[in-house]
């Protein structure tokens, strides 16, 4: 199966003092404003690097509720976060952070699915940087 998604993005201006937005064909991000203050300091608005760690929660989340699938299992809750850090201009580590409800799956098991996900899921694929992860089960 292949399909494409899309999203843009506009910026007006140097790169500390301009502004710009970003937008998804879905419409789901319309215009959504980043600077380099939502960048690099507290201001209002996203960045790449936030946008890159939703994207890979959500790609690891769904990654390992097909791979748990495969293996007979159900999650009942699957929450993971992602945390991008830049170091020296460069994308350094994204640490996942996984807590997950899965009935009747030994420690052992949920350890397997979800190294597989980590290391299967799309976006996983994508970075050339140490992904890290601390996976429970509650």
């Amino acid at each position: 199966m292949k399909f494409s998604r899309n999203a843009s993005a506009n910026w007006k201006g140097s790169g500390k003092e301009g502004k710009g937005t970003v937008s998804t064909e879905t419409t789901v991000l319309d215009k959504t404003p980043y600077s380099f203050k939502s960048r690099f300091e507290d201001g209002k608005g996203t960045n790449p690097e936030e946008l890159l760690g939703a994207a890979h929660a959500g790609c690891f989340s769904m990654k390992l509720s097909f791979v748990l699938n495969e293996m007979g299992y159900t999650a009942e809750n699957i929450d993971t976060s992602a945390k991008v850090t830049m170091e020296d201009g460069k994308i350094s580590n994204i640490h996942l952070e996984l807590n997950a409800k899965v009935p009747d799956i030994s420690s052992d098991d949920f350890q397997k699915a979800a190294k597989d996900a980590k290391e299967n899921c799309p976006v996983s694929a994508l970075f050339n940087t140490e992904i890290t992860m601390d996976a429970k089960l509650g």
